[in-house]
């Protein structure tokens, strides 16, 4: 499944309120979303059939809607019916859940009133987010920066700010990276293209403060599970300069979950106890019923 084509699959997604075939849930070519950006989304993985903090994810999705200037025509409970529905039609236990939600085409120009909102929830199957992620992983430093509050809705997950995401993943990969450490526009460490980034030193958890990105769910769960622990976590600003000093390194994110790296712009760390500790407990977590 995962080498066919995603125009080319067979199963449903839901589609501003109804179950469609996989292959007849389609956009006009255009669809302001498409051309300007006006889309937000969401990245979500189900274990055992349940989507892990799911509303969580809904009430953002809601949240980034509203940062970008339009209003869900679906309520939080309508969403969380939808995903446990595609997830349920999926016949899968464990899978990916992305619901997006855009502006459509009714009339293509830089504003956007009078165009419809659309909503729509697909699933997949997806392993590792990265195929060689208990290794370590080896990132370069992307050279785009996260751009100031000042200059775009940084606490929307919104589409057109992955663009230089994109850019700055594909640019890591044709060097041989799987990913890359992206800066904000101060020059401070912000996250990698798709995921938050702990570094540890001396038993200490640092992460940058998020304001500048995105304060992910995952993030946050890995934040509580680090201090019920009793480990000390500090959020605060943190320069590309301090990085060698760094013992242990990982990525989270709802798609890569807990990912150690090994790498950082030749700089080099080993995943140790603190990551293999959360890893662990991650893994537990995600796997009850009750973690939704």
């Amino acid at each position: 499944m995962a080498d066919i084509p995603f125009h080319e699959r067979d199963g449903w997604i839901w589609m501003n309120g109804a179950m469609r075939p996989w292959k007849d849930a389609t956009a006009h070519v255009l669809t302001h979303g498409l051309h300007y950006g006006s889309g937000v989304f969401e990245g979500e993985r189900a274990y055992d059939g349940v989507i892990f903090k799911s509303r969580l994810h809904s009430e953002r999705l809601h949240r980034s809607a509203r940062l970008m200037g339009f209003a869900l025509p679906f309520s939080v409970d309508d969403l969380e019916a939808a995903k446990a529905e595609v997830v349920r039609k999926s016949g899968l236990a464990s899978v990916y859940v992305r619901a997006i939600a855009w502006r459509g085409s009714e009339k293509l120009s830089v504003s956007s009133h009078g165009n419809s909102i659309n909503v729509a929830i697909a699933a997949w199957e997806w392993g590792d987010y990265f195929a060689d992620k208990m290794k370590g992983i080896r990132l370069t430093i992307a050279p785009w920066r996260r751009p100031a509050p000042d200059t775009a809705p940084c606490q929307a997950k919104a589409a057109g700010l992955y663009m230089i995401c994109t850019l700055s993943k594909n640019l890591a990969e044709s060097n041989g990276y799987q990913d890359a450490l992206m800066m904000d526009w101060r020059g401070q460490i912000a996250e990698a293209t798709g995921a938050n980034i702990f570094l540890t030193r001396d038993g200490v958890i640092h992460t940058p403060t998020p304001d500048a990105f995105l304060n992910g769910i995952t993030r946050q769960t890995v934040i509580g599970l680090a201090k019920a622990r009793g480990m000390d976590v500090v959020e605060r600003a943190i320069w590309p300069n301090e990085l060698a000093d760094f013992e242990e390194v990982f990525l989270t994110g709802s798609a890569a979950e807990i990912t150690p790296v090994r790498e950082i712009g030749g700089i080099h760390f080993k995943p140790g106890a603190i990551t293999e500790q959360l890893l662990n407990d991650f893994a537990a977590l995600t796997r009850r019923k009750n973690a939704a």
